[in-house]
């Protein structure tokens, strides 16, 4: 970004055709620029401008207008001004442009930008803000005003910050329990598909093998009660078709334990 001008610039020649107002304020030297001033400017929503090195006049219509007369713009001067800025209370950050450097009457354009952690105040706590052509001080609804935009703002960054950092964790949580029930999905698959061979090999048994697969029919017991305990488990977070698969796997433990029942019409279990 340019900094210095030979000439002045265009943005500069159009502000000497205002007279002094909101955004705009002339400055004979620099020793006149108070702190207030800056505070003034960045307490705005639209910031404003400086020009240092300009003297004010009325013009032959009664109008005030600016007109240059130079100032020092040397390092101490714009050293001067910095001090000024950082003195604020939050610093305000200024952009400090020299003009009108082929002349004899150099001048200095001060830029203050709309503060991003209003309110400013001076370091003897004054707390300005500008108006049509000069500085007051802000009131105190003013000010409440400013507090309360400023920590509503803070609140919503917070909680936007948190709903993200939760959608994030619920997206975790989400993608570890789909691939935990895939694992159980394919766990079941393995199930079913073992049931099946065993039911096809009891079918197969004699009625006197069945009478000596106690052991076998304990178990099958057990695992069917398990399965029934496993889909009240997870009957809240599986699909259709797993809450399906395991009534089947459900069914098909019955009828295992159907064909190796012996406490029916055989006269009782043998010892």
């Amino acid at each position: 970004m340019q900094r210095e001008y030979r000439r002045l610039s265009r943005r500069t020649q159009y502000l000497l055709s205002l007279p002094e107002g909101l955004n705009v304020d002339f400055k004979r030297e620099v020793h006149a620029v108070k702190s207030s001033d800056l505070v003034a400017f960045a307490n705005t929503l639209q910031g404003g401008t400086l020009l240092i090195g300009i003297d004010e006049y009325t013009s032959d219509n009664g109008v005030q207008r600016g007109r240059v007369v130079g100032c020092e713009v040397d390092d101490k001067a714009r050293l001067m001004l910095v001090n000024k800025s950082t003195g604020c209370i939050p610093n305000i950050d200024i952009q400090i442009f020299t003009e009108n450097l082929a002349a004899s009457r150099p001048i200095f354009r001060v830029e203050i930008p709309s503060g991003q952690h209003k309110p400013y105040c001076t370091q003897r706590g004054e707390y300005a803000i500008r108006t049509d052509g000069r500085n007051r001080a802000l009131l105190p609804e003013e000010l409440l005003a400013i507090f309360m935009e400023r920590e509503g703002e803070q609140f919503l960054n917070r909680f936007r910050d948190a709903v993200y950092q939760l959608e994030n964790q619920l997206g975790t949580v989400s993608h570890a329990l789909s691939e935990g029930m895939l694992g159980v999905s394919e766990r079941l698959y393995e199930l079913d598909h073992q049931l099946q061979r065993t039911l096809g090999r009891i079918e197969q048994l004699t009625d006197s093998n069945k009478k000596r697969s106690r052991n076998l029919m304990q178990a099958l017991r057990q695992s069917q009660a398990g399965i029934v305990q496993l889909e009240n488990s997870i009957a809240p977070v599986i699909n259709d078709k797993g809450q399906h698969l395991l009534q089947d796997i459900e069914h098909k433990l019955g009828m295992l334990l159907d064909l190796l029942d012996i406490d029916g019409g055989n006269g009782g279990p043998n010892h």
